[in-house]
């Protein structure tokens, strides 16, 4: 059984795919915040600004197998285009609980690219083409390795030069947004100015916040 918050087909906001066609398909749970306010001062991650608990939103809802859930992203693709290879990122919460090898690969029957935006604290099921860690903390990665590391910055106990030899063909920085705990969000001169000092990291704006779409 699947447990999906969210779906939805939209553009990537953010890091190396930002501007492609996507589906988005959100995951409830994670492993790092309950997501309720009441427990995040003593979460394992405290600025998380996403609603990933239940199955109450867009075209959310429970997945008795992978086939249905492949099935039911599949119809959020548009009908007509045969443009672009569709494109499909699990995220949530923490999408790494509930994405397996048979939705994987049933999506693959379907024609999709599979990808990923995970804190890296769990292991990846094999087929992923996509692979985005985020690291979140303090929290050990057990991913080391993959397409994109995105840190948002600035984090206390996740400094840039702690992730900056890891395996990963892209290293981006995002300003932390700060809206959700209504403090002042001045964070994107200094991400800025940590980039222009340390070029291996890029800067990564979110598209979906600034242009206005989800």
């Amino acid at each position: 059984m699947y447990h999906v918050k969210e779906a939805f087909y939209t553009l990537q906001g953010e890091g190396a795919q930002a501007g492609r066609a996507s589906i988005f398909c959100r995951f409830s749970g994670c492993n790092l915040w309950s997501g309720r306010e009441a427990d995040r001062k003593t979460a394992k991650c405290t600025f998380c600004d996403t609603d990933f608990i239940g199955t109450n939103g867009i075209n959310g809802g429970k997945f008795a197998d992978a086939d249905r859930l492949a099935e039911h992203i599949a119809s959020l693709w548009p009908n007509h285009s045969t443009e672009a290879t569709p494109y499909v990122v699990f995220t949530g919460g923490e999408p790494l609980l509930q994405l397996d090898t048979p939705l994987i690969a049933a999506l693959h029957q379907l024609g999709f690219e599979v990808a990923v935006e995970t804190n890296g604290t769990l292991t990846p099921p094999p087929g992923i083409d996509w692979l985005c860690v985020s690291p979140k903390g303090s929290n050990s990665l057990v991913i080391t390795q993959g397409d994109e590391l995105k840190l948002v910055f600035p984090q206390q106990d996740a400094p840039p030069e702690q992730f900056s030899a890891l395996g990963f063909r892209h290293f981006f920085l995002q300003p932390m947004d700060l809206a959700p705990l209504q403090q002042s969000n001045n964070t994107v001169a200094d991400t800025t100015a940590y980039c222009m000092a340390h070029p291996q990291w890029r800067l990564s704006l979110q598209m979906h916040k600034l242009a206005g779409f989800d």
